[in-house]
C-alpha cells in the first residue's frame, strides 16, 4: 500500500461536553455593559480529542485520554459536573471504544503524553496503570497536580493520575523523530503542546488548552476563564505562533467544534 512504512497520525473525537463560553473565551464583545445589560450568554459544544501517532519506527504514541464514562459521579464530587456535562458522547467515542476500534490494548502504546492533568485530558490515564507504557507530563504540572490535599483542586482531580509512574520533561523534547513535545504553560503549571512533522501533511501543532479556539489565537490573543498564569499563557501563544510561521504548520485547537469539520477524524482517516 502507498502509506505502508510511513508515520500515521490519527485524530479521534473522545467525547463532547457543553459549557458556558466564558470558560473558554473572555470576549469583551460578549460582556455585560451599562449599555448592554442583556448580552447573550453562550452555551457551547466543547469537544475533546485524542491523537494516535503510529511512527515509522514501530512505536506508538497517544496524546491525551479524553473524558471518562463515569463523569457524573467523578466530576460531581468536585462540583463540576453541572458546569461541564459530557452530554454529547456516542458509545464509539469513549476511549476504551476507540482503542477497540484500533485493535489496541493500553499496553500496546509506547508513550502516553498528557498535555496536562485536567479532568478532560487525564481522566482515563489509570487505564495505563500496571503497563510498561511511559506516561509523560511536564515536570511542573506533576509537581503542582500532586501538591494539594483533598479530592480536587479546580479541574485537577487527583485520583485521575495519583499513583501512576509519571515521567517528566522540563524542556521541549523530541520523543520520536519528527514528534516533539513543546512546553506551553499558562493554562496550567505545565501545559504541553504536540508538534508532529509529517512527510506528506507537513507540520501539525496540537495546542491542547494552550489555545481552546481559533478566536483564542487572534491576533490579538484572547484569554480564557481558566488560566493559571496569564503572562505565561500569552508567551506560549506567541511561541506557538512563531513555530506556525516558521514551519507553515496546521494549528489544531484544543476544543474547537468548528474546526472538527475541516479535519480528518476517526480511525482510518489518518495523516501521513
Amino acid at each position: 500500500m502507498a502509506d505502508e512504512g510511513k508515520t500515521k497520525l490519527t485524530m479521534m473525537t473522545s467525547g463532547t461536553m457543553h459549557a458556558d463560553l466564558v470558560w473558554l473565551l473572555i470576549d469583551p464583545s460578549r460582556m455585560l455593559t451599562p449599555d448592554n445589560k442583556d448580552a447573550k450568554r453562550d452555551w457551547v459544544e466543547v469537544p475533546t480529542h485524542v491523537v494516535l501517532i503510529e511512527h515509522s519506527n514501530g512505536e506508538k504514541l497517544l496524546w491525551d485520554t479524553g473524558v471518562p464514562r463515569d463523569w457524573e459521579s467523578r466530576w460531581g464530587q468536585a462540583g463540576l459536573a453541572q458546569f461541564f456535562p459530557c452530554d454529547a458522547v456516542d458509545e464509539e467515542m469513549w476511549l476504551d471504544s476507540r482503542l477497540n476500534q484500533l485493535k489496541l490494548e493500553p499496553g500496546d502504546i509506547d508513550y502516553l503524553v498528557l498535555s496536562h492533568l485536567h479532568l478532560d485530558h487525564a481522566a482515563n490515564a489509570q487505564m495505563w496503570a500496571g503497563t510498561d507504557t511511559k506516561i509523560i507530563v511536564d515536570e511542573k504540572e506533576k509537581e503542582g497536580a500532586l501538591s494539594f490535599d483533598g479530592y480536587n483542586q479546580g479541574a485537577h482531580i487527583k485520583s485521575d493520575y495519583d499513583g501512576l509512574p509519571l515521567t517528566t520533561i522540563n524542556e521541549d523534547t523530541e520523543i520520536m523523530p519528527g514528534v516533539t513535545i513543546l512546553q506551553t504553560p499558562g493554562h496550567t503549571w505545565g501545559t504541553l503542546s504536540l508538534q508532529a512533522d509529517l512527510p506528506d501533511s507537513g507540520t501539525m501543532l496540537f495546542t491542547s488548552d494552550s489555545l481552546y479556539l481559533k478566536e483564542s489565537y487572534g491576533p490579538p490573543p484572547i484569554a480564557a476563564g481558566i488560566v493559571y498564569d496569564t503572562v505565561q499563557w500569552f508567551e506560549s501563544v506567541e511561541k506557538i505562533r512563531n513555530i506556525e510561521e516558521k514551519t507553515n504548520a496546521k494549528v489544531i485547537f484544543g476544543h474547537s467544534a468548528d474546526q472538527l469539520g475541516e479535519l480528518k477524524i476517526g480511525p482510518g482517516n489518518y495523516y501521513t
